[in-house]
């Protein structure tokens, strides 16, 4: 029988003693006399803000997306607010969510809490994509935003992303400061959960209207679109937010053949058509590759449910194959890139920002065009940091990371699926113009700059115990260097944990400028890249790999293809995960 701690029975009996309704002390009656382990995984500690902000599955506890947890995050927030923002006469914020089940309640819970403290909120009249709500934040002057979501995680999960006045999610001192503020509530009768309707403003279509039209001003290649706006295009949003915008936004592109995968275009928390919600996965895309083929379709995108990520398929030979995110932003890059320069755009002061796991070909292209490129650790909020932080003197043309995320322009402070879409079909279109489909603009920028191909492993290991495992491995890594993968000597280790990058052939250190993350990463004498790091939203470590080879004549293709997947096969055996 498990044996519960002393730390998570107490936690539990301040509940049971506390100002909580009847049926969650029912609950977690019920976990205490049933089931232990559940009762363990509830209350051993409370939710905390990671890459993601608050996220967890629903249910009773404090380590549980309840009523209870969102309130108190929400009033360390809104306590918080107040202190940054103290001769402000009427504080602000926007609320959006997803489809996901209780999102609307949360979405409510939160507002209530907000208004109760004398904040003005703009709540969304229904669920809204996630780059939406950055974009309201900034277009209602708000001083901060929250959005319900658990972005693509499983359906028993939900979220609670919190947003600063720039559009960006909360990053460091903010995001840590308002933990502490959240910790400081140690009675939920502190919490003001009395809503104050007279606050609360209902926003809508107006907000969307003005969304897609900065959307529209974004495309670089109108002319093109004109000559192929019958390019057939199938979109899913599995029963996500991206239902509504993705094909405004593509119509008012200018793209005419926009089949949607109705049976995915109903909002659903349960996601009962896929296993799981993520773009990522091929699983998900499985309808809308059935429709291209029955259509003929040249391109597949597939929204997650708060629609901020997408994954795409496009033609290889004939057949429908996925991209994965970094094939993605490296098409979208070059695009950008290539068009900024044809249209004379490129005067200096122009930048990409990619982040750390995310392919080392987009900063080969960045040199091409001679634009400066930025590192960010892993999170969007990075990318919408940099932008904050050279805003007036850079401009921003895009950027992205490896796990779908995508932005173009500044408008939006977060990785925005329903621009991106929009943005991928038109990189789509410039190719078709060229008589290319986009897999041969991919192979022709990778005989331009060389054959990249990268890969992710994720572990998973669930609960406490699987933290500790995680938490092992990563200790494990940093105290025994590997002294070679695939044959090929490991040279250079950079640490973000300590901030400290070493070379391992001269012994020379220097300092990693940016905020300490628990991050891993080992380059090789031949070019390869290995990072480690645990997910800060799921209870997953990450091992990402990236290699690369010369690449000549595209009927080398497969052969380069071959020996790059070899080469990551190796490296895995080497890693033993």
């Amino acid at each position: 029988m498990t044996k519960v701690d002393e730390h998570t029975l107490r936690k539990a009996q301040e509940w049971l003693n506390g100002a909580y309704d009847e049926e969650t002390k029912a609950s977690i009656r019920n976990m205490m006399e049933n089931d232990q382990q559940e009762l363990i995984e509830s209350f051993y500690k409370d939710l905390e803000f990671g890459t993601g902000g608050l996220r967890g599955i629903m249910g009773a506890g404090s380590n549980r997306m309840n009523k209870y947890t969102v309130g108190a995050a929400t009033q360390g927030f809104a306590n918080y607010l107040r202190k940054n923002f103290p001769g402000m006469e009427q504080l602000k914020v926007a609320i959006a969510y997803d489809s996901r089940n209780n999102s609307k309640y949360f979405a409510q819970v939160t507002a209530d809490v907000f208004s109760a403290n004398g904040i003005k909120v703009y709540l969304f009249d229904d669920l809204r994509p996630t780059p939406e709500l950055s974009f309201a934040i900034r277009h209602f002057k708000c001083q901060g935003g929250i959005v319900i979501t658990a972005s693509h995680n499983p359906k028993e999960y939900n979220g609670y992303k919190a947003y600063w006045d720039d559009g960006g999610q909360l990053i460091s001192p903010h995001d840590k400061n308002v933990i502490k503020e959240v910790q400081q509530i140690t009675d939920i009768s502190s919490v003001k959960f009395e809503s104050n309707p007279s606050l609360i403003e209902l926003i809508g279509d107006e907000v969307d209207r003005v969304y897609l039209e900065h959307i529209k001003s974004l495309s670089l290649s109108p002319d093109v679109i004109q000559r192929q706006k019958e390019l057939k295009i199938v979109y899913t949003p599995i029963h996500g937010t991206g239902a509504k915008l993705v094909p405004q936004a593509l119509k008012s592109f200018g793209f005419d053949s926009v089949h949607v995968v109705e049976e995915q275009a109903v909002a659903d928390g349960n996601f009962p058509t896929v296993i799981s919600p993520n773009p990522e996965e091929p699983a998900a895309l499985e309808m809308a590759l059935r429709k291209a083929d029955k259509i003929g379709a040249d391109l597949v995108m597939a929204t997650d449910p708060d629609a901020d990520r997408v994954g795409i398929a496009v033609r290889k030979d004939g057949k429908l194959v996925l991209l994965n995110g970094n094939q993605a932003a490296t098409l979208l890059i070059y695009y950008l890139l290539e068009k900024w320069h044809e249209n004379g755009k490129l005067l200096g002061k122009e930048y990409i920002v990619k982040t750390i796991v995310t392919t080392e070909l987009l900063v080969d292209i960045a040199h091409k065009y001679r634009v400066e490129y930025f590192d960010v650790l892993t999170g969007f909020k990075y990318i919408a940091d940099i932008i904050k932080e050279l805003e007036g003197k850079k401009q921003f043309i895009g950027g992205g990371e490896e796990s779908y995320g995508y932005l173009v322009g500044d408008f939006v402070r977060d990785k925005d699926a329903v621009s991106s879409c929009a943005m991928l079909a038109e990189v789509a279109a410039w190719a078709s113009d060229k008589g290319m489909g986009m897999y041969d603009l991919l192979k022709q920028i990778y005989s331009e700059f060389g054959f990249y191909k990268e890969k992710l492993i994720s572990v998973v290991r669930k609960g406490k115990a699987g933290a500790e495992e995680i938490q092992q491995m990563m200790d494990n890594f940093r105290n025994k260097t590997p002294e070679q993968f695939n044959g090929s000597k490991v040279v250079v280790v950079k640490d973000y944990q300590s901030g400290k990058e070493k070379n391992l052939l001269t012994g020379e250190e220097k300092d990693i400028l940016l905020p300490r993350s628990n991050v891993l990463q080992f380059f090789t004498e031949d070019g390869s890249k290995i990072s480690v790091r645990p997910s800060g939203t799921e209870p997953k470590i990450k091992f990402y790999f990236g290699v690369k080879a010369p690449f000549g004549r595209s009927d080398d293709f497969e052969k380069t293809a071959e020996e790059l997947d070899g080469k990551i096969d190796a490296i895995i055996s080497d890693l033993g995960v």
